[in-house]
């Protein structure tokens, strides 16, 4: 099949994009496909189900840095690898919802806390449950990301307004071992599948620059793809080479096959929002106006990602001023809800 009838054939079928199961030769023709065409389809399947001119902004606060106990390659945070970070305690409630109260008044809609843990703990999850429903309460998209999740702790999640849970698969099934040892390929998906039971919505995406082959970014996109229903949120990361993990040497990410990657998410996804997300500050404005034409269509601002650098948001509005881009609105009821403040017991319990 020719090149025009492929983006023919893709247009026409777009209603049915979302349901559709990919199979990896025809992802990895797609990938392959020229660079123009391939824009082209991405750029034509993003139009079809979103403003082209729209980014989504979320803010990503740290509530629980350092000290986790994998073993993933490319991490600051993993107790096992040599970066120079110390480990904090979970922050207190009251001061992750003033910045949070920060962040909506910046424009961010959605707002993201992440800890760096295995699981959580049982004494851990008043205090988590008491974010999201202050976080909740002040009009914004609740997103957290605490490692693997049980059922029940899915449930409780959800029982407190969470809307997104973010777990990313982070590359291939035969590239993971590679890079992580300490959980499996299957432990992520089954805590997608925890979420996903749970009602909450999910973030999930990978990491590029990891030492993986096209083939493995195919793969990755392939997985997400064809899980029961595909991810609301697909975040698509390059790698920070960080001093002192195993991957500091890893080689850099050609920025045109991260375009491509981009572009083949959104045309696998079509109505998922795919987050530009860590790596901007090693990107170029014209690399970065390549992936929003690519499909991107969400990023996170705020100058740090848990641990790693992130754009200033006046070069964010300079850059979205000469792209013509403007923020997506975020239109929901805003509840007031109650926020108890955890109990002696639990404070105590999370200064152990």
């Amino acid at each position: 099949m020719s090149v025009a009838a492929r983006i023919e054939d893709a247009v026409a079928s777009q209603s049915e994009a979302s349901r559709r199961k990919w199979a990896r030769d025809e992802a990895l023709a797609l990938y392959g496909a020229p660079f123009n065409d391939l824009l082209f389809q991405a750029q034509t399947v993003h139009r079809a189900h979103f403003d082209p001119n729209a980014v989504q902004l979320s803010r990503l606060l740290s509530i629980k840095t350092g000290g986790c106990p994998e073993d993933c390659g490319y991490c600051s945070q993993s107790a096992r690898n040599e970066a120079e970070l110390s480990a904090s305690k979970l922050m207190e409630v009251e001061r992750v919802l003033v910045e949070a109260r920060k962040a909506r008044d910046a424009g961010a809609t959605r707002y993201c806390m992440g800890a760096a843990w295995r699981s959580p703990k049982e004494r851990d999850m008043g205090f988590v449950v008491a974010m999201v429903e202050g976080v909740k309460a002040l009009g914004m998209e609740t997103c957290m990301t605490l490692g693997m999740l049980s059922p029940d702790q899915a449930g409780r999640l959800k029982a407190a307004g969470l809307d997104y849970y973010n777990h990313n698969i982070d590359t291939s099934e035969a590239h993971y071992a590679s890079v992580i040892t300490t959980r499996t390929f299957a432990d992520r998906l089954e805590t997608l599948d925890n979420v996903r039971e749970a009602g909450i919505k999910v973030c999930s995406g990978g990491i590029l620059g990891l030492g993986e082959t096209a083939q493995d970014r195919v793969d990755m996109l392939v997985t997400l793809a064809n899980l029961p229903e595909p991810p609301d949120s697909v975040p698509i990361n390059m790698l920070i080479a960080i001093p002192g993990t195993p991957l500091e040497h890893a080689p850099k990410v050609d920025p045109i096959d991260f375009v491509r990657t981009i572009a083949l998410a959104r045309i696998m996804m079509p109505t998922s929002h795919v987050r530009l997300s860590a790596g901007r500050t090693e990107m170029s404005d014209e690399m970065q106006a390549m992936c929003f034409f690519a499909g991107a269509n969400s990023i996170f601002v705020g100058e740090t990602l848990l641990t790693a650098g992130n754009p200033e948001e006046d070069k964010d509005a300079v850059l979205f001023q000469r792209l013509g881009i403007h923020p997506m609105e975020l239109k929901v009821e805003v509840e007031t809800i109650e926020v108890e403040a955890p109990c002696a017991s639990m404070a105590a319990a999370a200064a152990e």
